[in-house]
């Protein structure tokens, strides 16, 4: 967002820093958290994955306890069958009628042999559901547990940093509010573009921070004149002199001793 009035060169680097500064503590409370954001979220995944895994084997082993009872009354409905054509054949009249009644009654008992034979084939796979499904209620308790344990120890840090990064956060959209956009686009895109985050340095040594490569002395005296905005050739970052550095990190000291 562009400011209303325009800040010497000067100012911009005083805004640049500061909001590196501020920045950088962010990244620090961020680091503490470090992975457990996703691991709680992995977390979360994997017990609702499990949870709706259980259901489904849950709801199978209802299928097949359903289907075994039902094999069971057609085992019964046929029992009743060659029961009554047994009965049947003590009236015949001639051997067709009693042929024809025998064929009827090893066509229910072909049926119970069958419907026995699929129950039993039931059952095996119900042994079976129910220790997956133990084995499914036993991962699941485990995943939660852990789960739990995640998330009151994500709480925790959260707990401990939450004024602190609201506080830092606020004031890095006071900083970013005092920098032209053009500017501020490059800072961010430094500082996405590097791993430690470190878009703004300060010369150290005769070097920008956190590099062995020299500066040379005329680029050097123009860093400490603060008349233009010069970066790092081999880094890309944006480069203040160490006078300036110290005096905003002495301010900002002052301002993070509030948090």
């Amino acid at each position: 967002m562009a400011t209303t009035k325009e800040l010497s060169v000067e100012d911009k680097l005083r805004a640049l820093y500061a909001l590196q500064l501020v920045d950088s503590k962010i990244d620090e409370i961020r680091n503490v958290r470090g992975e457990l954001p996703l691991e709680v979220e992995d977390l979360e995944d994997e017990v609702t994955g499990l949870s709706a895994r259980l259901d489904k084997l849950k709801a199978d082993l209802d299928n097949i306890d359903e289907n075994i009872k039902l094999k069971k009354n057609a085992i019964e409905g046929h029992s009743v069958s060659i029961k009554k054509y047994l009965e049947q054949q003590k009236n015949v009249r001639n051997n067709r009628e009693f042929n024809s009644l025998a064929k009827e009654i090893e066509f229910q008992e072909l049926e119970i042999q069958l419907a026995e034979k699929h129950s039993k084939e039931m059952k095996a796979s119900v042994e079976h559901k129910k220790e997956v499904i133990q084995q499914s209620k036993d991962r699941l308790e485990i995943k939660e547990t852990h789960l739990k344990h995640k998330k009151a120890e994500l709480s925790a840090i959260l707990s401990e940093t939450e004024k602190e990064e609201t506080f830092l956060t606020k004031k890095s959209d006071e900083f970013q509010k005092q920098i032209e956009n053009r500017l501020l686009n490059a800072y961010n895109r430094i500082r996405g573009s590097v791993r430690n985050g470190m878009a703004v340095v300060s010369i150290e040594r005769g070097a920008s921070a956190g590099s062995f490569f020299t500066i040379p002395p005329q680029t050097q005296m123009e860093i400490a004149g603060r008349k233009k905005i010069i970066t790092d050739e081999h880094s890309g970052r944006i480069l203040v002199d160490s006078m300036l550095a110290e005096e905003e990190r002495e301010k900002m000291e002052k301002i993070f001793a509030k948090m």
